[in-house]
C-alpha cells in the first residue's frame, strides 16, 4: 500500500528524494549503510556545504565548526526550539539544551552535557550557546537575573585566564571546565560550580611559535589603565616581556585584547570580585611578567646571581633578600638542619620557570574557587542539575609529550564511559518496552585504561616510582622500566620491542599506545619533570605555599580528578556533543575528508553509531508517531478515537509493515529499517501535499463565504443608511420648499409696502429678475432712454436715476459741466496727496477720471446683492494671496460705509471704514496698494495687498467717500503688513529696467518698478 500511495504522488517522492540527496540526513541512524565511513563522511559533507552544521547520531549532536556566521542563534531560533520535541525541528544545539532542561524538570533528575572535540572544532561556542538559550528560557527574576548574569560572565574571565592562542585555534581552552548549572523546581538558575582539570601552565613560560601566552596577560599591558599600569610597573608593549614574545605573535587580527579587557573587568565586578581581590589578582598577573625578565649571571664560582635586581622592586610584595635566596638557592633538609646549596644559571632559570608556573596555576584554582563563592546557591533545598563538560578532545600531534598523555588518557576514561552510559540506556529502554535485548559487539577499551591506570603495573604507577625512587632517575629509565614490566601487552610497543618493519617509525625515545580511535606515538623526553612539577622547596617558602615532600604527582592528581569526574557523571543522565574541525586552514566552506575522517574516528562516532544500530533505527512514542503519519490512513484521519498504540496498530496495518520491519513496545513503536521510515516519511510528504491543498481549498472557501456575508451585511447597512439619508434630504427639501412659497406669497402680498422682513426676499428676486432682464435687452446707447427697460416700482432709487437721467438728457450741456466741476475737484484732492512725494504723479494728472454712471450700470448688472447698499465707486483690481502672494482678479467696491472685495458675484471681503486703519503705496512709479486693516480675531481676514491700474483715482474716490483723506501714508523701500494676528508679511519696492512682481528667496513680495527719473 506505501508503494500504491508513492506512485500517485510520483513526482512529490522524487522531490522529497532529491532533497534528502541534497542535503543528507539529519539523522545518522537512518543511514542504510551504517558501518561505513565513507558513506557518514558524505552525509555530513552534504550537511555542512548547505550550512547545516548540525546532526544527530540519536540524542547525540554532532557539530561542525562553519567558520563564519550563520543566523541560526537569535532570539527568534530561541523561541523556535522552546517546548519542541527534539525530532519535530531540524537538528540543532537548541534543541539538545532544550530537551535537556524539560526532562531534568519532568523526571525531576540531574543530566550532564559532554561536549568534546579538537582544539578549534568549536566547543568553546557550543558551551556558550547552551549557558545563552538557558539564560533566555529560563525564568525571570531579580535574584534568577543575577545568577544567570554571573553564569554567563564567569566563561570572558575563565577564558581571559585559561584561554590563548594556539595555532589551530585563536581562543583554545586550555583546560578541562566542568560546570554545574543549578535550577529550582521551576527551572529558574539558581546557582553554579565549576570545577578546572590540567590547566596547561607550561604555557606561562614556554611558547611554540605561532602562539600566545594566557589571554589576560596581553589585556592588562594593552588594555589596562595607565594609573594601573604604572601602579604595576608594566609598560604598555608586549615585547618587553619575554614570557609574551616566545611565540613572536603578541599582535592577533582576530584578537581584541582592549575590548576584552573592559569585558574581563566588568565580568569581575558583576561575579562580585572586591576592588582589592581585583587589584591582587592583577598585581600577581604582573609579578609574572616581571619575574619571567629576570635574568641570571654567574659569579667567579659559577653560581647564579640576579643580574637585574630592578625588576624584583615589583614581585609579588615580598622582600628582596627573601626572593634572591629562593630564586638562587636550592634548600636541603638533613636530619635537623637546613642547608642552602646555590644553583647554576640553567638551575636557576628553571626554578624561575617553576615558580611562575606554580603562582599562576595557583592563581587560578584560586580564581575558580573565588566565581564558585559568587556562584553558591544560598537555598538548601534540593536542586536539579545540568552540567557542563567542556573537555580536549583526542590529541594527535607530529611530536606528542606528557600534556598528549594525560587528554588522551581522559578521553580514554571518558570513551568507556560513553559506551557504557549508551548500553546501559539502550538496554534500560528496550527492557522498558518489554522488547528483547540483543547483545551488541563492541570494542571495549577497559584493557587500555587499566594499560595506563592499573595498581603497581600501569603506565602512570611505573612513572611516580620512577620519580620518587632514589637514584638518578631520567626519562629513559623510565621507558626501559615500562619495557621490562608492561612489554608484553598487546597494545604497548617501543623501539626495542617492536618488528623490524615498526621499529622505523619509533626513535629510541618513544613508546606507542594503541587507544580506542588509533595509534598514538608518545615522546617519553620530560615526561618525569613535568610529572613532578618540580618546585623547590625554597620557591615554595617565597609564594607561602608550604607543601609535602611527598605530594601527589601530576599525573596521579590527575587520575584521581577524573575518577571525581566519573563519579560525577554516572550519577546524572548522559548527553552529548561532538564537535569536529572540517580543515586547518579556519577557512569556511572547505572540507577536508582526511582531517574529519580522522576525528570521526578520534570521536567514537562510527562506534556509537553501530551501538544506536545493533537493534532498531527508530524507535517513537506512539502519540507521536500517530500525530505525525494519522493522515495516511482514512481510519486514523483526521481524529483517532481509540488508544495510541491501537492507532498505530491500524496505522501500520494499513500501510503494510512486515512483521520482521518493526516491533510495538509498552510506550514505543520500535522500526529496525531506515528505508521502512523512508518510504513512510516519503508518502507523508505526498499526502501532505494533497491534505493542504484540500484544507486550503476549503479555507479559501470558507474565507470567501465569510467575507460575502460580510459584504453582504455592510450592503445592507449601507442600502439602509442611504434609504434614511435620502429620506431625510426629500422631507428637508419639501419643507424648505414649502418655507420658500410662503414666503414668496407673503412677500407678493406685502410688496408695496416698507422693506421688512416678510418681502426682503421677494423684493431682492425683484431686484434680481429686472436686472436679468435688462442684461438682456440692453439699448445701443446711453442718451437712447426710450429704449431702456422700465424699473418695477419698488426699485425706488432706479427710478430716480432713471428720472435724472432722462430729464438731464434734455439739457446735456448742464451733465458736461457738473462732471468736468467733480473732475476738477477729485483732481485737487489727488494733487494734495500725492504732489512730490510719488514718482508717477505728474504722468496721471493730463487722465481723466473715469464715468462713475457708466460703472454703476455694468455693475448692476454683475451683482444685485450690493445695490442695496449704495455703490459709489468700482474698480478692476489684482489681489496677491497673503500666503505665497498668488495673484487674483478682483473688483474693488466703495459704497458710503464699506469697501467691498468682490469676484463676480460673490463677496470675498468686506472692510468697514471704521475698521481701516490706513492705505500704504510706495514713492516709485509702481500702482499697489496696501489697505491695513484692524484685525483682533484669528479668524478675520488681515491686510490687504492689491495692484491697480487707477491708482489715484481709487484712492482719491475712498478719501473722497470714506473721508480718510490722512489715512494714505506714501513710504519708501518696504512696506509691513498683517496676514493675521501674530503673524506678519513684507512688500519690498525697488526700481529696475523693467517691471517686476515676485516672491523673494526671504519670502517677501518685491515689486520692481520702472525708474521714471533716470528714463527721463
Amino acid at each position: 500500500r506505501i508503494i500504491i500511495i508513492i506512485m500517485a504522488g510520483e513526482k512529490g517522492v522524487r522531490a522529497s528524494l532529491t532533497a534528502r540527496d541534497r542535503v543528507g540526513i539529519q539523522d545518522f541512524v537512518l543511514l542504510d549503510a551504517y558501518t561505513s565511513e565513507s558513506a557518514f563522511l558524505d552525509n555530513l559533507r552534504k550537511r555542512f556545504h548547505e550550512n547545516l552544521i548540525y546532526t544527530y547520531i540519536g540524542t547525540l549532536l554532532v557539530s561542525v565548526n562553519p567558520y563564519k556566521d550563520l543566523d541560526i542563534y537569535s532570539k527568534k531560533q530561541m523561541d523556535t526550539y522552546m517546548g519542541v520535541n527534539f525530532f519535530e525541528l531540524p537538528p540543532h544545539i537548541y534543541a539538545l539544551a532544550d530537551n535537556v532542561f524539560r526532562t531534568m524538570l519532568s523526571e525531576f533528575n540531574n543530566h550532564f552535557i559532554l561536549i568534546s572535540g579538537e582544539s578549534g572544532a568549536g566547543k568553546t561556542e557550543a558551551s556558550k550557546k547552551i549557558l545563552q538559550f538557558y539564560a533566555v528560557s529560563c525564568p525571570s527574576t531579580k535574584l534568577l537575573n543575577n545568577v544567570r548574569d554571573r553564569l554567563l560572565l564567569s566563561n570572558p574571565v575563565l577564558e581571559a585566564f585559561g584561554n590563548a592562542k594556539t595555532l589551530k585555534n585563536d581562543n583554545s581552552s586550555r583546560f578541562g571546565k566542568y560546570m554545574d548549572i543549578q535550577f529550582d523546581h521551576r527551572g529558574g538558575a539558581v546557582g553554579g560550580h565549576i570545577l578546572s582539570y590540567l590547566l596547561e601552565k607550561s604555557r606561562v613560560v614556554h611558547q611554540n611559535h605561532g602562539e600566545r601566552n594566557f589571554h589576560i596577560f596581553y589585556q592588562l599591558v594593552e588594555g589596562g589603565e595607565e594609573d594601573l599600569l604604572r601602579w604595576l610597573g608594566l609598560e604598555r608593549n608586549c615585547k618587553n616581556y619575554r614570557y609574551l614574545v616566545q611565540g613572536d605573535c603578541a599582535k592577533v587580527s582576530s584578537i581584541n585584547d582592549k575590548s576584552d579587557w573592559k569585558t574581563v573587568r566588568k565580568a569581575l565586578s558583576v561575579i562580585d570580585f572586591g576592588e582589592s581581590d581585583t587589584e591582587h589578582l592583577f598585581g600577581i598577573i604582573a609579578s609574572v611578567l616581571h619575574l619571567g625578565n629576570l635574568k641570571f649571571d654567574a659569579d667567579a664560582r659559577g653560581y647564579a646571581t640576579i643580574k637585574n635586581n630592578q625588576e624584583m622592586h615589583w614581585l609579588l610584595g615580598i622582600p628582596n633578600q627573601v626572593l634572591q635566596q629562593g630564586l638562587t638557592h636550592r634548600k636541603i633538609e638533613a636530619k635537623t638542619e637546613e642547608v642552602l646549596s646555590p644553583f647554576s644559571v640553567e638551575h636557576a632559570a628553571y626554578a624561575r620557570d617553576a615558580l611562575a608556573k606554580a603562582i599562576y596555576g595557583r592563581t587560578f584554582n584560586w580564581l575558580v574557587n573565588k566565581i564558585n563563592e559568587s556562584l553558591a546557591n544560598q537555598d538548601s533545598s534540593r536542586k536539579m542539575v545540568v552540567g557542563l563538560l567542556d573537555i580536549y578532545g583526542f590529541e594527535v600531534f607530529s611530536v606528542n609529550s606528557f600534556e598528549q598523555f594525560c587528554i588522551n588518557y581522559c578521553n580514554e576514561k571518558l570513551q568507556q564511559l560513553f559506551i557504557q552510559l549508551t548500553l546501559k540506556s539502550e538496554q534500560e529502554e528496550y527492557e522498558l518496552e518489554g522488547i528483547e535485548w540483543e547483545p551488541v559487539p563492541f570494542f571495549n577499551n577497559k584493557i587500555i585504561c587499566d594499560l595506563v591506570e592499573e595498581k603497581f603495573r600501569g603506565i602512570i604507577s611505573l612513572l611516580d616510582e620512577e620519580c620518587l625512587r632514589p637514584g638518578e632517575a631520567t626519562d629513559l629509565t623510565f621507558l626501559e622500566k615500562m619495557e621490562e614490566k608492561i612489554g608484553g601487552h598487546p597494545h604497548f610497543v617501543t623501539h626495542k620491542l617492536a618488528d623490524k618493519n615498526t621499529r622505523k617509525t619509533l626513535e629510541r625515545g618513544d613508546f606507542r599506545l594503541l587507544h580506542y580511535a588509533g595509534e598514538v606515538t608518545y615522546c617519553v623526553v620530560g615526561f618525569l619533570d613535568k610529572n613532578n612539577d618540580l618546585l623547590y622547596r625554597s620557591g615554595k617558602e617565597v609564594i607561602l605555599f608550604w607543601v609535602s615532600m611527598f605530594s601527589k604527582a601530576v599525573v596521579t592528581q590527575f587520575k584521581n580528578s577524573l575518577v571525581g569526574l566519573t563519579e560525577i557523571l554516572m550519577s546524572k543522565e548522559p548527553w552529548y556533543v561532538r564537535c569536529i574541525k572540517p580543515n586547518e586552514s579556519k577557512q569556511p566552506a572547505k572540507f577536508d575528508d582526511v582531517l574529519v575522517r580522522h576525528q570521526v574516528k578520534y570521536l567514537g562516532l562510527m562506534e556509537h553509531l553501530r551501538v544506536r544500530r545493533a537493534g532498531f533505527a527508530y524507535r517513537r512514542k506512539y502519540e507521536i508517531f500517530l500525530q505525525r503519519y494519522k493522515a495516511l490512513c482514512p481510519d486514523t484521519w483526521p481524529n483517532w478515537k481509540g488508544t495510541p498504540a491501537e492507532g498505530v496498530r491500524c496505522l501500520i496495518k494499513h500501510l503494510g509493515y512486515k512483521t520482521n520491519e518493526y516491533k510495538l513496545g509498552r510506550t514505543k513503536i520500535f522500526i529496525r529499517h531506515p528505508r521502512t521510515l523512508f518510504a513512510t516519511e516519503d508518502a507523508f510528504q505526498v499526502c501532505k501535499h494533497q491534505l493542504a491543498t484540500r484544507i486550503q481549498a476549503k479555507y479559501k472557501g470558507y474565507r470567501v463565504k465569510e467575507d460575502y456575508l460580510k459584504q453582504k451585511e455592510a450592503a445592507t447597512k449601507i442600502e439602509n443608511c442611504w434609504r434614511g439619508l435620502m429620506a431625510r434630504k426629500e422631507r428637508e427639501r419639501r419643507a424648505w420648499a414649502v418655507k420658500v412659497i410662503k414666503k414668496f406669497i407673503k412677500g407678493f402680498m406685502t410688496r408695496n409696502q416698507p422693506a421688512c422682513i416678510d418681502n426682503s426676499e421677494y423684493l431682492a428676486y425683484v431686484r434680481q429678475n429686472y436686472l436679468t432682464r435688462l442684461k438682456e435687452n440692453l439699448p445701443k446707447s446711453v442718451l437712447d432712454m426710450d429704449s431702456w427697460l422700465t424699473p418695477p416700482p419698488i426699485l425706488k432709487e432706479v427710478n430716480e436715476l432713471y428720472m435724472f437721467l432722462k430729464n438731464a438728457v434734455a439739457s446735456p450741456c448742464d451733465i458736461v459741466w457738473v462732471f468736468l466741476l467733480l473732475q476738477l475737484l477729485l483732481k485737487a484732492q489727488t494733487s494734495s496727496m500725492f504732489k512730490g512725494k510719488k514718482e508717477n504723479y505728474p504722468l496721471s494728472v493730463c487722465r481723466p477720471f473715469s464715468s462713475l454712471c457708466l460703472f454703476l450700470f455694468l455693475f448692476f448688472l454683475i451683482s444685485s446683492q450690493l445695490f442695496a447698499f449704495r455703490p459709489q465707486y468700482g474698480v478692476p483690481v489684482v489681489k496677491y494671496d497673503r500666503n505665497g502672494f498668488r495673484p487674483r482678479l478682483r473688483q474693488l467696491i466703495f459704497t458710503q460705509e464699506a469697501a467691498y472685495l468682490v469676484e463676480e458675484t460673490k463677496i470675498k471681503q468686506r472692510i468697514d471704514f471704521t475698521s481701516l486703519k490706513g492705505v500704504s503705496v510706495s514713492n516709485l512709479s509702481d500702482n499697489f496698494l496696501i489697505l491695513h486693516v484692524t484685525c483682533n480675531d484669528i479668524k478675520q481676514k488681515g491686510d490687504l495687498v492689491l495692484q491697480c491700474d487707477f491708482l489715484y483715482e481709487a484712492l482719491t474716490k475712498l478719501s473722497f467717500i470714506a473721508d480718510k483723506q490722512s489715512c494714505v501714508k506714501v513710504v519708501q523701500g518696504s512696506v509691513r503688513f498683517d496676514i493675521q494676528p501674530g503673524r506678519e508679511g513684507f512688500v519690498d519696492f525697488k526700481s529696475g529696467q523693467e517691471s517686476m512682481v515676485y516672491r523673494a528667496k526671504n519670502g517677501h513680495l518685491m515689486v520692481v518698478s520702472v525708474d521714471r527719473k533716470s528714463n527721463s
